[in-house]
């Protein structure tokens, strides 16, 4: 569905991209791992149009996108949760939901069915939220594109642990209906829990993949590229 190979991008003339490569099929749970500052947002801003692509290719079911702009992107089937939830403050909750919606098996009612908490803020503006409740409603906003591949950076970074909990839990229901997702978040007990393949970058280059039994099998990894 994904596939990234060899990008590299940056920002001017400060390269952070040099190497990265990726890929997601339809239905996994795939993480984007690395500590703080090694290309993670990077990579997913480059992915989606929003920085330049040095080198490299970007690939959306065969498609050459490298070089696409965020609208053909989100067209081609990819929907992002991005760093800090970003949703509109001045819209309330429905027309957030409905500002990007497509038509598609994701419906209004469905998000709410997953996020119930949302209705019971229909009329509230996003600024008004709680961050918990922003980022089911970024989560839901991207869900509305109906994408074939959601993209969360950051999942449930600055969230109270119940509303981690409560995002982790929807995540998995989401796995379990076949939806594709590409998760960037700290969280790595939980993300083994949820994750198909892990894809571990150091420096703006990938340096280890592997499935899930891999990484927990394999110590050396974490210790090695996620550690503090």
């Amino acid at each position: 569905m994904l596939v990234v190979d060899g990008l590299q991008a940056g920002y001017g003339e400060a390269q952070v991209l040099h190497d990265i490569h990726l890929s997601v099929e339809a239905g996994q749970v795939v993480t984007l791992l690395g500590r703080n500052g090694m290309g993670k947002t990077t990579t997913i801003s480059t992915i989606f149009g929003l920085l330049p692509t040095l080198a490299g290719r970007v690939t959306i079911d065969g498609r050459d996108m490298t070089r696409a702009a965020p609208h053909r992107v989100a067209r081609a089937g990819l929907g992002l949760v991005p760093e800090g939830r970003q949703v509109f403050p001045t819209l309330d909750v429905r027309e957030n939901l409905l500002a990007t919606a497509r038509p598609g098996p994701w419906t209004m009612a469905r998000v709410l069915d997953l996020f119930p908490r949302l209705g019971e803020r229909m009329g509230h503006k996003g600024s008004q939220l709680s961050g918990g409740e922003q980022q089911m409603l970024a989560i839901g906003r991207a869900l509305m594109t109906n994408p074939r591949l959601t993209v969360l950076d950051e999942a449930t970074e600055g969230l109270a642990p119940l509303i981690r909990d409560e995002i982790w839990s929807c995540l998995t229901r989401l796995k379990s209906q076949g939806e594709a997702i590409l998760i960037v978040d700290k969280n790595l007990s939980a993300l083994t829990r949820v994750a198909d393949r892990h894809i571990v970058i150091e420096k703006g280059r990938t340096v280890w993949s592997g499935s899930n039994a891999q990484l927990l099998k394999d110590p050396t990894v974490v210790e090695g590229y996620l550690g503090v």
